[in-house]
């Protein structure tokens, strides 16, 4: 009977460790994809200040 506890208590240790790693790596990956997401907004929103600047150097330009 000892033996069969100890198997038992093995499994749910090793299951609960392989949850646990699984949920880390599911974090993870989720952590990832919003970073990416925000640098796809950053980088965006550099190119729309470039743009802008080139378009008021632009005016500038004109007005001279």
């Amino acid at each position: 009977m000892d033996w069969i506890q100890f198997i038992i208590f093995f499994i749910g240790v090793f299951g609960l460790f392989i949850w646990n790693r699984a949920e880390a790596r599911a974090d993870a990956r989720h952590m990832d994809g919003k970073l990416e997401a925000q640098r796809n907004i950053i980088s965006a929103i550099h190119e729309e200040m470039r743009d802008f600047h080139n378009r008021l150097c632009d005016i500038e330009r004109r007005k001279t």
